[in-house]
């Protein structure tokens, strides 16, 4: 099987790295207790804190985006607490079962996979619990299953009302894609992870910690050892680590963040809108069905149905013929959806270029007609000209 040089991920993570963050990656390692270290974690600490538009504490784990929302559980909650879980997708799904494995009383708040949560459920079951029994609310800010994207503004000003219940939020695949103002939304724990929005390869998480947050720490009796967080911070009042980080995964963080503050927060959020209404208005334009909710469509990854057609055919195809990796369906959705990814490192021409190769696929197939293929790459290119 010949190796493919010039494959294109096209899917929510990992995403595509930026030639200069590969770069980075390729330097001599140094220690990671010395002065040189030392200074690169500040300089990454004061640059996470500004994506995060935060002045909270941001740590960074070695280890992936479930690793920091697994911290954010086991740091703050006890077990039999009450929490609600919002599930719809695969990674809402995920935490219901990480708590119930941490044994903690969990009451799940769902919606149709493909639909975002509804903000009002969680604002019911909030104002029911007079005795203030739930200690914390865990949900899924950009559920890439589906290509939804919930509605964490109003969920969180429905747990600010509580005042005891924590946030503690899956941002893994909305942070560095759209605006997550940490402290405005008063969140209290926010997790995420380096293959996505941060554009560098797998095997760093970041996670957020309020006062509030911190508070909650001193009575947690979950069990802990390489996440405790108690740690991380100790150890970032020196600007080191408590264990061997990735240390060239930092050098590469460092890199991505200077990019990222180069290009600008308003312009990064609307470089990913640019692309969402791009996608899915192409793939409308060729008569496919989006699977998500229109109105909550995520900036991340536009998932798209597929009918008669078999998915995972339709990503073979593209894959072989174009060197470009579509994400498939995940579960029951395996086979009926594909997904495109456009998170991170994704610029104008990587849209064009996908449309292009489903519009083509399409076409060959007999599915479409080469006029519907060209009137799909004018929708797109309509969205890609607005600022």
């Amino acid at each position: 099987m010949a190796i493919q040089q010039k494959l294109s991920l096209m899917i929510p993570g990992p995403t595509p790295v930026p030639e200069k963050v590969l770069q980075a990656l390729s330097k001599h390692p140094i220690g990671h207790r010395s002065k040189e270290f030392q200074e690169l974690v500040e300089s990454t600490t004061r640059n996470l804190q500004w994506l995060h538009q935060t002045q909270n504490d941001v740590l960074t784990i070695t280890g992936s985006g479930t690793a920091a929302m697994e911290a954010g559980i086991v740091n703050t909650l006890s077990k039999g607490d009450k929490v609600i879980c919002g599930e719809n997708g695969k990674f809402g799904e995920r935490w219901v079962k990480v708590a119930q494995e941490f044994g903690l009383e969990v009451i799940k708040i769902d919606s149709e996979w493909g639909t975002p949560l509804n903000p009002e459920e969680f604002k019911k079951i909030l104002d029911e619990d007079k005795q203030k029994e739930i200690k914390g609310v865990i949900l899924t800010h950009s559920e890439t299953s589906t290509g939804v994207i919930n509605d964490l503004k109003t969920i969180s000003s429905y747990i600010r009302e509580h005042k005891t219940a924590l946030s503690i939020i899956d941002c893994v695949t909305s942070l560095g894609a759209c605006n997550v103002p940490v402290d405005e939304w008063q969140l209290d724990i926010v997790a995420s992870g380096s293959q996505k929005g941060y554009m560098i390869p797998p095997g760093l998480s970041f996670i957020t910690m309020s006062k509030k947050a911190w508070e909650a720490t001193e009575s947690s009796n979950l069990p802990k050892f390489y996440l405790n967080l108690k740690s991380y911070k100790k150890s970032l009042l020196s600007n080191s680590n408590p264990y061997t980080p990735a240390v060239n995964l930092v050098f590469a963080l460092d890199e991505a963040l200077k990019m990222m503050r180069e290009e600008g927060l308003e312009n990064i959020f609307l470089r990913h809108n640019r692309h969402k209404l791009a996608m899915s208005n192409a793939i409308k334009a060729l008569d496919l069905e989006l699977f998500a909710d229109e109105k909550y469509l995520s900036p991340s990854v536009t998932a798209v149905k597929t009918g008669e057609l078999d998915a995972e055919e339709f990503r073979k195809t593209i894959k072989n013929k174009f060197d470009i990796l579509l994400a498939g369906g995940q579960d029951h959705l395996k086979g009926n959806i594909f997904r495109v990814g456009h998170l991170g490192y994704v610029n104008d021409r990587d849209i064009i270029t996908v449309i292009s190769a489903i519009s083509n696929t399409l076409l060959v197939m007999g599915k479409i007609s080469a006029q519907k293929a060209g009137e799909a790459l004018v929708v797109a290119s309509n969205y890609l000209k607005t600022n």
